[in-house]
């Protein structure tokens, strides 16, 4: 049965208003690329116990190809049985949402029989379309699931898209956040705009998936004109294939960030805008830009097997994997940013997870 916006518990959309971390969850694999369910059950539980407000699942972290290995509903079922068998707090629950028309509906359909609340719907096998086909797109798909819209970096597929697309994604009545991760402050702008102009500000909620300006992202306000006046909004929290790594530490970050806005009238010091060069430090290595982006997903997967979370950084597509020199960039910003690492509470607390 659809689920529309109206269906969701009190508890997830405040939870989805106010703003929280929500890590995109990666896949566990063993040394044969086989799903480990312990693995991946202990870094569910480790999400949750790291203050995560919510979790995306069957996303780009994930690893797209989980559908073409028969995946995709055995990861999403682990995720969300997890989740509820180890607390009792709500939890947004996000699933990934790819494909065509039909198989994104289909999916979204897989979803909602799952329990999970919303569909982080890529386009980028859709990117050769046209803005008006992109839009009937997401308002099929609406009609199955609240959508959050997905603006993914051209560098792993996604299409470049106007701030008219954004007005009329916005528009949608079942239109739930945007994902906001284009790698570019023109194109980030760009949905700002969009949602102001369909005065949407407050029904639809910017997340950050701009991993390389996280910190500044959740700090800044972003202001668009609308009949001559300033509009201002914030985005509410992080969707972020970042914080699949040192969680605890991005929880804290945010809960910094949102005390010191509180406690000052909106503005920040000095030493925690700083903060945002020493993230995007760490994520230079983790998500392997010297390369282009290429052991992305196995950069986070080699940080989560230095804290003994996954044992190794396997992927599915066998040519997938760390990039020439990544390993030494994870060793550098390791040196240089150890202290916003999360080895110790990960350390304290891996065998329970792994029980």
């Amino acid at each position: 049965m659809p689920l529309q916006r109206s269906d969701l518990s009190q508890d997830v959309l405040a939870q989805f208003a106010q703003g929280t971390v929500i890590p995109a969850h990666p896949l566990a694999l063993d040394a044969q690329r086989r799903f480990d369910r312990q693995r991946q059950r202990a870094l569910t539980r480790y999400y949750v116990d790291a203050g995560a407000g919510g979790l995306a699942v069957g996303v780009h972290t994930t690893q797209f190809n989980i559908r073409e290995h028969g995946l995709y509903e055995t990861v999403l079922r682990a995720a969300i049985e997890d989740q509820q068998a180890w607390t009792s707090r709500p939890m947004i629950m996000i699933a990934g949402l790819c494909g065509n028309t039909a198989q994104a509906c289909s999916e979204a359909g897989t979803a909602v029989g799952l329990g999970y609340h919303a569909g982080l719907l890529s386009l980028a096998a859709l990117a050769p379309a046209s803005e008006d086909e992109l839009i009937a797109h997401c308002e099929a798909v609406s009609r199955e699931i609240p959508i959050i819209g997905f603006y993914l970096q051209t560098a792993v597929g996604g299409p470049v898209l106007s701030s008219g697309f954004w007005r009329r994604f916005a528009s949608i009545p079942n239109a739930l956040a945007i994902k906001v991760a284009p790698f570019n402050r023109y194109r980030t702008i760009d949905v700002v705009r969009g949602v102001v102009e369909a005065r949407a500000e407050e029904r639809v909620f910017l997340y950050t998936g701009n991993d390389d300006h996280i910190v500044l992202d959740l700090a800044l306000p972003f202001t668009a004109m609308r009949e001559g006046q300033p509009v201002t909004v914030r985005f509410r929290g992080g969707l972020l294939g970042h914080w699949s790594v040192w969680t605890a530490s991005a929880v804290k970050q945010l809960a910094r960030i949102k005390s010191a806005l509180a406690a000052n009238g909106g503005r920040l010091d000095p030493e925690l805008l700083a903060l945002d060069s020493r993230v995007t430090d760490c994520n230079s290595a983790f998500f392997d830009v010297a390369n282009n982006f290429q052991g992305c997903i196995a950069g986070c997967h080699e940080v989560l097997r230095r804290q003994g979370l996954l044992q190794g950084t396997w992927c599915l597509d066998p040519g997938e994997s760390m990039g020439p020199g990544q390993s030494e960039q994870i060793d550098r910003v390791y040196a240089l940013h150890g202290d916003l690492s999360d080895d110790a509470f990960v350390r304290d607390n891996l065998a329970r997870w792994l029980a």
